[in-house]
């Protein structure tokens, strides 16, 4: 898993899992707290998530809120996207563009 970016939008790659959930929280707790406005995580390179990761997601999702802020995912891959719409996620994460869950292909 690799992350770039700043406080306002991160890029996120690779694997996110339970292997590199505690570097990928540190990442975006430091981006959450250092920055104002939304911020932005760019899902487009991720190749998939686990359960850990996608904690790491909604603890991120929860400690923007608290500092005033909105975490907003964007380029969510088809599979993630049906992951939230079946966890409902969907209605709670800001996701750019939105996910239209009747469109999605089922598995």
């Amino acid at each position: 898993m690799h992350i770039r970016g700043d406080h306002a939008e991160l890029v996120v790659g690779g694997r996110l899992d339970v292997r590199s959930a505690a570097d990928a929280r540190t990442v975006l707790h430091s981006a959450v707290d250092d920055g104002a406005g939304d911020l932005v995580l760019d899902l487009t390179h991720l190749d998939s998530w686990d359960a850990t990761g996608l904690g790491v997601i909604m603890g991120a999702h929860r400690r923007a809120g608290r500092c005033g802020r909105r975490l907003v995912l964007r380029g969510v891959p088809p599979q993630m996207q049906r992951l939230l719409v079946a966890t409902r996620l969907h209605r709670i994460l800001a996701i750019e563009g939105g996910i239209a869950a009747e469109s999605l292909p089922r598995v």
